[in-house]
């Protein structure tokens, strides 16, 4: 079939485009399980808490434990199936909860292991999943493990960490750097050796080549599956296994001939990663129910990130699809990211798409406000299990934070130039109240809050039936309710300009969705689907019931979900 130009400056009366089911683009099923369970993480709703932000139940000016469950009916009322929680465990803070002390405790800021139980069940009860962050790649270094590790060369667990000589110069081993900038070893005065460290100096890496650390790890991962948790969400999961070598890294010259930028080739995805990722995946399997595993893989390639799901499916569940992160928001841009990385899915594997995380930009502050319910249609209508960023469902954003009240180790590094990332995890907004109901108004929350508070907040959006988060919570439960948005397959329209659109469908169930990333008025004719639809979600209108999709005209940003009718193919 011809591919199709729409010209998004279409007027009302012009002839309507005609627009054909893609006959290039391949038609993408959702996978089956070979074993009865129904694998609820294949269509989950996944929901970031950043517990730090979330809700402060003791009026520190910390989010909690005790805060999460408090919130727990709104939870449920969204729509959400699981809730991934970030390291709560004891830690100095460094890394804000990344740099973990004691695997196996919570630290008192965010509560007791009581507390957490407490918030197990009661999730439980409400049909809610806990999927808890897990950092293997690195600890604190006011872990017992590396305090024993660093005290002398001669010590059992001395091995458990990445010790190396000086060069003979005094230099490091070789020129790794950190991925907040300056070298990957660290000098220890007592013992006379370098240790790696791909993150802060105080998050020393595990030498994950030693049988007796992922015999260790795995002991930590059954004391929570014992709890009853529902899975791990595995943090900087490529980065466990080094080169054996230790070769330098490549270095090349940035895009404005500037400074040389390192290539982390010789830490990222090494081969013998794998294993290690099929021996947790079988921790979790000699385990009852369906637990899972999702991945934070870092990769921005569809052919890198297909192994991980491992070559028998049999390594991680859900690898955290990043990369519309990345991508201009632009149709085809976007159109092109999502084909490649279906195409890319090994047979029987699910993609788990990430617009939004505790490490980068909020939607809004990434692509603009004019978007953010297009954002949110294409991200719960995709075939897939998503995850949505605490405060996406009431178009929290970014705010400025001064120098004085950063916190964020990596915005203090440079703050000039990067801000770190202490804008984008700005307390949870609950009310117009000072805090925003996250803490009392008498204490100083963490992080201050968002200046929008006033009108982005949970308790305005709650009572207004055109707000966000109405438009969230409606989304979520037309997802929950509609097989087809849940397990169906996914078809592309051909390319349309500014306009993305796809059929969803399982059985006799078929649902077009429609989003123009354009500030032009388009006019589709999608008769070639059906007679008529039912306009099941408008991001910007009330349509009437009945659309004859001869002639559907989009209004700017606008976002359509249709129930198609009898006729087309």
């Amino acid at each position: 079939m011809p591919s199709l130009a729409i010209d998004c400056k279409t007027e009302m009366g012009r002839e309507p485009m005609l627009v054909h089911l893609d006959a290039d683009a391949q038609v993408f099923e959702a996978p089956t399980d070979a074993h009865p369970s129904t694998a609820w993480w294949r269509s989950a709703v996944f929901y970031e808490v950043y517990i730090r932000s979330f809700q402060d139940s003791n009026g520190d000016g910390i989010g909690d434990l005790r805060g999460i469950e408090q919130r727990l009916p709104y939870l449920q009322q969204l729509g959400v199936d699981a809730l991934w929680i970030t390291p709560f465990y004891p830690s100095p803070m460094a890394d804000f909860g990344y740099d973990v002390a004691d695997y196996t405790a919570v630290d008192p800021s965010f509560g007791t292991m009581a507390d957490f139980d407490r918030l197990l069940q009661a999730a439980h009860d409400r049909d809610i999943r806990i999927v808890i962050d897990m950092v293997l790649n690195h600890t604190s270094d006011a872990h017992p493990w590396f305090a024993e590790s660093r005290s002398s060369r001669t010590n059992p667990k001395r091995d458990w960490y990445i010790w190396r000589d000086a060069q003979p110069d005094g230099s490091p081993p070789n020129n790794w750097t950190t991925f907040f900038g300056g070298s990957a070893w660290a000098w220890d005065e007592t013992t006379q050796q370098y240790y790696l460290h791909l993150f802060l100096d105080r998050q020393p890496d595990l030498n994950w080549r030693n049988p007796e650390v992922i015999a260790a790890v795995d002991d930590v991962l059954r004391f929570w599956l014992d709890k009853g948790i529902d899975g791990f969400r595995l943090d900087a999961i490529n980065f466990l296994i080094k080169h054996a070598d230790f070769p330098d890294m490549p270095v090349v010259t940035n895009a404005t001939g500037g400074d040389l930028v390192q290539y982390h080739v010789h830490v990222n995805n090494q081969p013998e990663l794998h294993p290690l990722l099929q021996n947790v995946r079988r921790v979790l399997e000699s385990y009852p129910g369906e637990r899972v595993l999702i991945g934070e893989t870092g990769t921005l390639k569809a052919p890198e990130l297909a192994e991980f799901y491992g070559a028998d499916l049999d390594e991680i569940h859900l690898p955290m699809i990043v990369l519309p992160l990345h991508t201009p928001w632009q149709a085809a841009a976007m159109r092109q990211c999502l084909l490649e990385f279906y195409a890319g899915l090994p047979p029987g594997a699910t993609p788990h798409f990430v617009f939004s995380n505790h490490d980068d930009k909020r939607l809004i502050t990434r692509y603009g406000y004019e978007q953010h319910r297009s954002i949110a249609v294409l991200l719960l209508t995709l075939l897939g299990s998503p995850i949505l960023y605490y405060g996406d469902e009431i178009a929290m954003c970014d705010m400025f934070i001064p120098l004085e009240k950063r916190v964020d180790t990596a915005g203090l590094i440079d703050p000039d130039t990067y801000p770190g990332r202490d804008p984008n995890r700005t307390p949870m907004q609950w009310d117009a109240s000072q805090h925003a109901g996250f803490t009392p108004d008498t204490v100083e929350p963490w992080l201050p809050v968002n200046e929008n508070r006033s009108t982005i907040n949970v308790a305005v959006q709650a009572a207004a039936p055109d707000s966000t988060l109405t438009f969230y919570t409606t989304l979520l439960h037309l997802r929950r309710d509609s097989r087809a948005l849940r397990v169906g397959s996914i078809r592309f329209l051909e390319e349309t300009g500014d306009v993305l659109a796809y059929v969803r469908t399982f059985g006799d169930e078929r649902l077009l969705i429609a989003i123009n990333f354009g500030s032009g008025s388009p006019i589709l004719d999608l008769s070639e689907l059906a007679d008529q639809a039912h306009c099941v979600l408008s991001s910007t209108l009330q349509r009437p019931d009945a659309v004859a999709l001869a002639a559907v005209a989009l209004n700017a940003y606008e976002s359509v979900v249709f129930k198609l009718g009898a006729g087309g193919t």
